[in-house]
């Protein structure tokens, strides 16, 4: 999974999801639970969307080893455009068995009956997040099992820090003593935050802030309220002052590149800037610590997906069962440790951060997570706010989110 591009790689998949959603509305999809079932051997078809060859083998060696001891067989297809795969697949009624699910997209898929509500098959359920089976929860179920998750936190170039005369005492906790510090890395010359400039960053400051987008169910805008407004309000005055730049203003196409580059101290993202600066930063030399608390208190966004089984499957009690497999603590640390995504399971969060330290930050955050909107028909909605939001240091935040609110309504409200 690539989580710094989570909700654009969805917007390029767009057409072919209006095609699924006007195909889904005429041609029965809600009737398709009824759909003859095998209960032979299963010939699974499972379609992923790959971060790289270290998870396509993963996923092909669990599959294997599954099929292999299930006597059913399994074939694990790397998606080029998993939204755009996907979405042509379940419109021409014949998609995979089960699939990658990007929460992203989640809601859209859910609400016009393309996804089996498998949730309450799978073995000890609460044992995930609370957030995650939030995410994956439409109408009162819980549809599909959790994957895995990111999470975003503050990650501070440490030569960069000593060389604006910091120490570990700098190290901001709240909005206030990231003002401070800010100030203090400004005054050396330097930028003090990469921010991306998108709600899948500036999102986590409304967290902070004790408010959110949309109401828990999904149903109702929320957008328009005083925690929201003083959340951007905040992130205004640390663009206008100069404190916060975008990553556009530093010359960079996200906020992990112009961290990369030195062109800022801190930045916030998510885990996956691991293996981004390893790949093309080696010799960035960093710390990761909690994204400063808001008014509110403690707040982070999540990012994650689930294995989706198709209403329309032949073999959705083996599809189950594959999936069942997939989640347990075993082979999510497996996953883990094959191509970095952190469990969804909390029964092996202690093995996790025992094996990977560095990474206990960003797992903890999934105590105060907030997911992605989850609701369908958004996605003309989210860009927007996301303009908006690129906007914001010559904009009106109240502006901003009164048009969320108004956009919002009329796509929920909608048919």
């Amino acid at each position: 999974m690539a989580p710094r591009t989570l909700t654009r790689a969805a917007v390029a998949g767009l057409a072919a999801v209006a095609l699924f959603g006007s195909a889904a509305c005429g041609s029965g999809f809600d009737d398709s639970g009824d759909a003859a079932q095998s209960s032979g051997p299963a010939n699974l078809q499972i379609l992923i969307g790959s971060s790289g060859e270290a998870e396509t083998k993963a996923v092909q060696d669990a599959a294997a080893k599954w099929a292999g001891s299930s006597g059913n067989t399994a074939t694990v297809t790397p998606a080029q455009d998993l939204t755009q795969q996907l979405g042509q697949a379940l419109a021409g009624g014949t998609p995979p068995d089960v699939f990658y699910v990007d929460a992203a997209r989640f809601a859209d898929y859910a609400s016009v009956g393309a996804l089996e509500p498998y949730g309450d098959k799978i073995s000890n359920t609460s044992d995930f997040y609370e957030s995650l089976r939030t995410t994956f929860t439409y109408d009162g179920k819980l549809y599909c099992a959790p994957k895995d998750f990111s999470t975003l936190a503050l990650q501070i170039n440490t030569d960069l820090w000593a060389k604006a005369g910091l120490t570990d005492a700098d190290v901001p906790t709240t909005w206030d003593q990231l003002t401070v510090t800010a100030q203090k890395i400004k005054a050396k010359g330097q930028v003090a935050l990469a921010l991306g400039d998108t709600r899948d960053r500036i999102g986590a400051f409304l967290v902070q802030n004790g408010g959110w987008l949309v109401s828990k169910d999904g149903k109702q805008p929320t957008a328009d309220t005083p925690e929201n407004l003083a959340a951007l309000e905040y992130v205004k005055t640390m663009l206008t002052s100069g404190l916060a730049k975008y990553p556009k203003q530093l010359d960079s196409g996200w906020s992990g590149e112009a961290f990369g580059k030195g062109k800022a101290v801190m930045t916030i993202e998510g885990n996956w800037i691991k293996g981004a600066l390893q790949n093309d930063f080696p010799n960035v030399k960093y710390k990761v610590v909690a994204l400063p608390a808001g008014p509110k208190g403690q707040g982070t966004l999540s990012f994650t997906q689930c294995w989706g089984v198709a209403a329309k499957s032949k073999y959705k009690d083996q599809a189950i069962k594959f999936v069942e497999a997939m989640t347990s603590g075993e082979q999510q640390m497996a996953f883990a440790t094959a191509f970095g995504v952190m469990p969804s399971r909390q029964s092996v969060r202690d093995q996790y951060t025992a094996a990977f330290p560095a990474d206990k930050v960003f797992i903890d955050g999934a105590a105060y997570a907030q997911g992605p909107v989850n609701a369908p028909k958004m996605d003309s909605v989210l860009k927007d706010l996301d303009t908006g939001l690129q906007g914001l240091a010559n904009g009106d935040p109240k502006t901003v989110l009164q048009n969320f609110d108004k956009n919002a309504k009329a796509a929920l409200g909608g048919s």
